[in-house]
């Protein structure tokens, strides 16, 4: 039996010939219901709105969530200054049409994102307005141009090298928010093997550019205006360090921002689909914070 109820999906935004849309699921009673945005991964490249676990959506609906998970449109077709636009787009959607289409609390909106989903909420600490009441970043990152991301990466160098023409067959020219499983993953092991993300999601270069990149790493933009933070995150983890995660509770820290750092030691990228002690007592603190601070 499942915790709530879902309601039908919504087109938030049209771009262009791009519908981006919107799947809400609703708890048990009646509203206004506090809500959270929950944002996908995949590297700004790949995934979609229906990547949320059912087993962590049916807790959060069991905790009288609201659950709102989004689309946005993907690179590199689209880059990242319009990335990021959608994502504004969404919070706006969700005060203005929220109360009247499935009884939101436009007062009590916290956002949940795992790895790039994780940066773009990190991101909506300071690019959306109304702030959100609550930050919960699984893996995300705060900085998008360090070496990690702008240099060749030594973990993925170990698989079979990518050629620019493998990759470039998975993406396109027309702008899409959703990838179901389109093999657009080769397209994202070439940019970790030539240390092309930054240069290929932001149609800029870092090192020609850096300034551009300023106002996309949420660890340049934190202030004391900045939404409480809880960033989860494993010591192990192969595709988006551990120290992203550091580094951004650093600069809360110095903010003097109410956060939280969880780490999961042995932990891996996606450690919370293991179902393990670990990921599960990970994931409780996770719904206390946003209880704590969207009740």
């Amino acid at each position: 039996m499942s915790a709530g109820r879902p309601a039908p999906t919504y087109t938030y935004k049209r771009a262009g010939d791009c519908d981006i849309r919107a799947d809400i699921y609703l708890p048990q009673g009646s509203g206004p219901h506090p809500v959270i945005v929950w944002i996908h991964g995949g590297a700004l490249i790949m995934g979609w709105r229906g990547g949320l676990p059912s087993r962590q959506r049916e807790r959060y609906l069991a905790a009288g969530l609201a659950v709102v998970a989004i689309d946005y449109r993907l690179a590199p077709e689209t880059k990242l200054p319009g990335i990021i636009e959608d994502v504004r787009d969404a919070f706006d959607w969700v005060r203005g049409s929220g109360p009247s289409l499935f009884d939101a609390d436009p007062g009590r909106v916290g956002v949940v994102g795992h790895s790039a989903g994780g940066y773009l909420t990190l991101m909506s600490g300071f690019c959306v307005a109304p702030r959100p009441r609550a930050l919960v970043s699984f893996y995300g990152y705060g900085d998008i141009v360090g070496p990690w991301y702008s240099q060749p990466g030594p973990f993925y160098r170990q698989q079979p090298l990518v050629t620019e023409d493998d990759a470039r067959s998975g993406v396109g020219d027309r702008a899409i928010s959703e990838d179901r499983g389109s093999g657009r993953e080769r397209f994202y092991l070439y940019c970790r093997q030539q240390g092309l993300w930054p240069r290929e999601v932001a149609g800029r270069d870092p090192a020609a550019e850096p300034g551009f990149f300023t106002r996309f790493c949420p660890v340049r933009n934190v202030d004391p205006r900045y939404p409480p933070t809880l960033l989860l995150h494993g010591d192990q983890d192969t595709d988006v360090p551990y120290e992203q995660s550091v580094m951004m509770a650093q600069a809360l820290d110095s903010a003097g921002v109410r956060h939280e750092l969880i780490t999961i030691p042995g932990g891996g990228h996606g450690f919370d689909d293991a179902g393990d002690e670990a990921a599960e007592s990970a994931f409780e603190r996770a719904l206390a914070f946003l209880a704590r601070h969207t009740g």
